[in-house]
């Protein structure tokens, strides 16, 4: 049976503890040559969420096995302490279609792993439901789960970008909001800039790790600027032990990396 174990993450870098079970250590010691450290650690947690809603060995799973989980994932009735519960479409509380989907491909990329090797004789997971028109087409089928449709984002006009960052109460807070308004950078990607990354006289940022590993570097308005010098200048510790930009302003924790 695979054994949960309890994955510490810093603030840097994620540690990739194992999951107790020789296959799954081995399909995740495969994940880690070839995928970025995060992508490795969402592998994990959905193995270890798929086999303690299962509870069988990785030899002892079958279709029947992955078709409860989907409906137990989208139903909200397994009782795990999962980030990803949240209202659904029709109003019950469970696991979003995509974030199904995502858990599907790391269970069927694990077994085509192991089937590869010989680890099993073939895999669980089918490629989708038959239908009465199997016959002529066979390569086609019902989806395990259908894809949501994708609806655009609503961008913001002038006169709401403006009302948001002065809703904001700190300097540190409206430099962060605007990098991702104006220079369309990801949450990590803000709380990863360090001080030699800002880039002033140019007016741009340097991404030294973004999503994918990529490097790129990012023009990014006036505005930003002017925020990220009032943080610098007024809140920002001058003593701080490290070259974060963007760091706690709590008394509790000060000077510590955002998170």
């Amino acid at each position: 049976m695979p054994k949960v174990v309890t994955c510490l993450i810093p603030s840097s870098e994620p540690r990739q503890e194992p999951l107790g079970d020789p296959l799954l250590d081995a399909y995740l010691e495969f994940l880690s040559g070839r995928c970025r450290p995060h992508s490795v650690l969402a592998a994990r947690f959905d193995l270890k969420v798929f086999f303690t809603v299962v509870a069988k060995p990785v030899q002892a799973v079958t279709a029947t096995d992955l078709l409860g989980f989907i409906t137990a994932q989208r139903s909200g009735a397994v009782h795990l302490s999962d980030p990803l519960l949240a209202p659904v479409e029709d109003g019950t509380v469970g696991v979003s279609l995509r974030n199904v989907r995502r858990r599907l491909s790391t269970i069927t990329g694990l077994y085509a792993f192991l089937t590869a090797r010989g680890d099993v004789p073939m895999s669980p997971v089918p490629r989708g439901l038959p239908t009465r028109r199997d016959r002529h087409r066979p390569t086609q089928g019902v989806p395990l789960v259908r894809s949501p449709r994708r609806t655009l984002p609503r961008i913001l006009t002038p006169v709401e970008v403006d009302a948001l960052t002065a809703a904001l109460r700190t300097h540190r807070d409206r430099a962060m909001v605007t990098a991702m308004l104006l220079g369309g950078l990801r949450r990590c990607e803000v709380l990863g800039l360090r001080l030699d990354d800002v880039r002033t006289a140019e007016r741009r940022l340097f991404i030294a790790n973004g999503k994918g590993g990529p490097q790129r570097f990012v023009p990014i308005s006036s505005r930003f600027f002017e925020h990220l010098a009032a943080y610098l200048e007024q809140e920002r510790l001058a003593d701080a032990d490290t070259d974060v930009v963007f760091l706690v302003l709590k008394q509790s924790l000060p000077g510590e990396p955002s998170r």
